[in-house]
């Protein structure tokens, strides 16, 4: 079998190169000698009883400039890839289900990060109700009702839409609650998580690495000025950091559970050692600010444990 990762992701030419985690990845494959194929969600065709790709073969650098060439265009069989990586960013909507769908016609022949059914079937945020112990105080719902009562409970809380992504319309309630901006919220957003704010976020959250059951290690991300948003994309900052034994028990218990549903990369994040229900599993992000912070190179690490021959 040729050696031929094929990388489904968001447009080459839109992502940043100074973070992004699947260029990373990508260029520890080609270091490898493994070819490059990149292709997006609409690229994909099932004709003929076989799953096509319009690929863009890469050589990609190690550079924030010039950081790919496109060598050539073809019309690719996926099921003729050693590894197939699903990369494309959220949001989680019909067309990413239907792609996982798709490639689920090619895992029996071809390898494919993360396993696409599970990625179909682990909800990033409500696959969090197997740990509600490990968590802060937190519901699922619509309704507004229910969203009141937990507010007059605890007063501070965060709200973050089940199929939101990257830190996008979080809604949080302080002192005044506008009753009338929650409903239309809500209406928007539909089912939601609501969770008990912690105030220690201003110190930022740690973001965990876990690679094939296993906890590689974290950054910590600090909200910009009066921000309570800690993702990169926000505004956030990466420091250098250690998780502490209870920290690494409790992710090493998500670890394990995302081992036995076949998730090989995912990535999960902390505050005041607890977990507070984002489970990344699409695109997990970050290898490269810990790279800069650590001088670890957790795809080295990604690409042994795949043990691809």
């Amino acid at each position: 079998m040729n050696k031929i990762v094929a990388i489904q992701a968001d447009p080459i030419q839109k992502i940043n190169p100074k973070t992004d985690t699947t260029l990373l990845l990508a260029l520890e494959a080609q270091k490898r000698k493994y070819k490059i194929y990149w292709f997006e969600q609409k690229d994909i065709s099932f004709i003929n009883s076989k799953l096509f790709a319009n690929v863009k073969e890469l050589k990609l650098f190690n550079s924030e400039k010039k950081y790919f060439k496109i060598i050539r265009k073809k019309n690719f069989n996926l099921s003729n890839s050693k590894l197939i990586l699903i990369r494309q960013d959220p949001p989680f909507n019909i067309d990413y289900i239907n792609s996982t769908l798709l490639l689920d016609t090619i895992k029996k022949r071809v390898k494919i990060i993360n396993n696409p059914g599970s990625v179909r079937n682990i909800s990033e945020k409500l696959f969090s109700i197997k740990f509600m112990n490990l968590m802060p105080p937190t519901i699922f719902t619509k309704n507004f009702n229910e969203v009141i009562n937990f507010y007059q409970k605890h007063k501070k809380i965060v709200l973050k839409p089940v199929n939101g992504y990257a830190g996008k319309n979080i809604y949080f309630i302080n002192k005044k609650l506008n009753q009338n901006a929650l409903r239309n919220y809500l209406r928007k957003t539909g089912f939601v998580m609501v969770q008990k704010f912690l105030p220690l976020v201003k110190y930022g959250d740690k973001r965990v690495f876990i690679i094939n059951g296993k906890v590689m290690g974290a950054i910590k991300r600090v909200p910009s000025k009066n921000s309570i948003l800690s993702n990169l994309s926000q505004g956030g900052k990466a420091f250098k950091i250690n998780l502490n034994k209870f920290e690494k028990k409790i992710s090493s218990q998500v670890a394990k559970v995302l081992k036995k549903n076949n998730i090989y990369f995912a990535g999960i994040d902390l505050i005041s050692g607890k977990l507070i229900g984002d489970i990344n599993v699409t695109s997990p992000t970050g290898l490269t600010q810990f790279k800069e912070l650590t001088g670890i190179n957790l795809a080295e690490y990604f690409w042994d444990k795949l043990k691809l021959k």
